[in-house]
């Protein structure tokens, strides 16, 4: 009987105590070659959405078609819609971007189990490792949108709202899409104001909604009252 081969992550060997001086160095030089791709890739693609949510989610599904919705609206304002790439609310939010003729744009991730591309993203960026990735989703984001998801969605939005309470970022727009299914972390937030874990105020880094229309357009205004960026691209360094 074949001895079926293991596939190792380069997450799993790195985070699995201290290599050898050689391995070590070798991983800095990837992470430093990763991260100056995912600058040249993104650096021009214009005012970013970012939108997490769970990859298990198919066509039918209610959370799906939400996803779709909004990445059409998010595209038909002027926004590039980003994605981790892979499938279920990822492949639905690059899916309407790219119908309605948008940048639609996946940072998608070297798994041992293969996780497939979607179809819709018209820009990728791929990734072996976890914490770059997280970091260029991001980096070139002006907003968040949290749809149902499991635990890599929690990991992306706690990641995001922390950084954004401790103001190493700015002050963006989260909006978290299903009232009921994230009804458990209004309420948790709730207990820890009453603990005085967080500050009352920061209870508004986070807008619960299910409603579309307001999602987008709370979203539209805090654009048109804060953003004001314009990059050139340079085509001697072969940037677009």
């Amino acid at each position: 009987m074949k001895k079926k081969k293991v596939i190792i992550h380069p997450d799993t060997e790195f985070l699995s105590g201290p290599n050898s001086r050689g391995k070590e160095f070798l991983f800095l030089l990837r992470v430093f070659w990763q991260f100056l791709n995912g600058f040249r890739k993104l650096h021009f693609v214009g005012p970013c959405i970012t939108v997490f949510g769970s990859a298990r989610f198919t066509e039918e599904n209610e959370h799906y078609q939400n996803a779709r919705t909004l990445g059409r609206k998010l595209s038909e304002m002027g926004f590039a819609v980003m994605t981790g790439g892979g499938p279920g609310i990822m492949e639905a939010a690059n899916r309407g971007a790219h119908e309605a003729g948008g940048k639609s744009i996946g940072c998608s991730i070297e798994l041992p189990h293969e996780q497939k591309t979607n179809p819709y993203v018209t820009r990728e960026v791929k990734f072996k490792y976890f914490f770059i990735r997280k970091v260029l989703l991001i980096k070139y984001s002006y907003a968040f949108i949290v749809m149902p998801g499991g635990f890599g969605t929690l990991d992306e939005l706690f990641e995001t709202i922390t950084l954004i309470q401790t103001g190493i970022l700015n002050d963006f727009p989260v909006v978290m899409i299903g009232k009921e299914y994230y009804k458990d972390i209004n309420e948790m937030v709730d207990k820890m104001i009453i603990e005085k874990t967080i500050s009352e105020k920061d209870k508004d880094l986070l807008h619960f909604t299910d409603d579309l229309d307001e999602a987008t357009e709370y979203i539209r205004q805090f654009i048109h009252n804060n953003y004001k960026v314009k990059r050139k691209s340079s085509w001697i360094l072969g940037e677009n």
